[in-house]
């Protein structure tokens, strides 16, 4: 099966009342933990890559990994750029066969992100690319975009409803109290916010910042509308903490498939209890 566009698994989402999980992947075996959870639960998944997994593993290789594991799975899959935040980055992407692209203009005032936004959805729709956009910032350090507590703001529900109609986008990621990274507490979501952009917008709303979100919340957000949830910490935590644990109990150990291999397995496990969480288990 090819890649498949974002707005295709997030409408049937929408009417099937349950979210679509986004996993951001970094290197093979994490292509590989995502695509094998998914054919595993029967689920529609979304693997997307950063600005820093595609300068760290290389456009070519991304596309290449994406394309090759949607083609051995039986259930759809979406290949989609993160926080792309520049229209050329964007057409980058696009060009290299990503299915959906994400573009950031949340840094600028709300008339300069309808204006960028629209110059990306005219781009992408005509070759059947969704788009994401992002309304409000989002806090905490995503690869390069860094947003500090102070510069956080949440969205705000009639500013979401004009952007929508503006801009004529596929999916909003909006900020109702997530944030990119670890939390240092437990993070409190602004529900009714959430409850009032759902109502002025129809369109399916995305989470961002969902590691670490404890799971009741997460359902309540998908109950309110929101139907594409990232995860990425989450994965790298588990991960890299198994690696942690072949490395401490084998120190002699060279050989990496003996290392990334069972950290690869975490990473599936990882991921399919987000994708039982998120409702979408059984939905390919």
């Amino acid at each position: 099966m090819g890649l498949v566009p974002v707005s295709d698994l997030l409408k049937a989402a929408d009417a099937g009342g349950y979210a679509v999980g986004a996993f951001n992947c970094n290197n093979m075996e994490i292509v590989q933990a995502i695509a094998a959870a998914a054919e595993a639960e029967r689920a529609p998944v979304i693997m997307q890559a950063s600005q820093g997994a595609i300068k760290y593993a290389g456009i070519e290789y991304i596309t290449a990994m994406a394309k090759t594991a949607a083609s051995l799975v039986n259930v759809p899959v979406a290949l989609h750029l993160d926080h792309g935040t520049s229209f050329e980055q964007v057409m980058q992407c696009i060009r290299a066969g990503f299915s959906s692209v994400m573009i950031d203009g949340s840094k600028h005032s709300l008339e300069d992100n309808i204006a960028l936004t629209k110059q990306v959805v005219a781009a992408a729709r005509p070759v059947g690319v969704s788009v994401e956009a992002e309304l409000g910032k989002i806090g905490g350090t995503e690869d390069d975009i860094h947003v500090n507590e102070a510069d956080a703001f949440f969205t705000d529900p009639e500013e979401a409803r004009v952007f929508v109609r503006e801009t004529g986008v596929d999916a909003l990621a909006v900020a109702i109290g997530t944030a990119h990274g670890r939390y240092k507490g437990e993070p409190k979501l602004d529900f009714a916010r959430l409850e009032k952009i759902r109502s002025l917008v129809n369109i399916p709303i995305v989470l961002h910042g969902s590691s670490g979100v404890p799971g009741d919340a997460i359902r309540e957000a998908i109950r309110l509308g929101v139907r594409k949830v990232n995860i990425d910490t989450n994965i790298r935590e588990a991960f890299v903490d198994r690696c942690r644990e072949i490395i401490a109990a084998y120190p002699d150990e060279i050989d990496p498939r003996k290392i990334l291999g069972p950290a690869r397995e975490a990473a599936v496990e990882l991921i399919r209890e987000k994708i039982r969480l998120f409702g979408s288990s059984g939905k390919a």
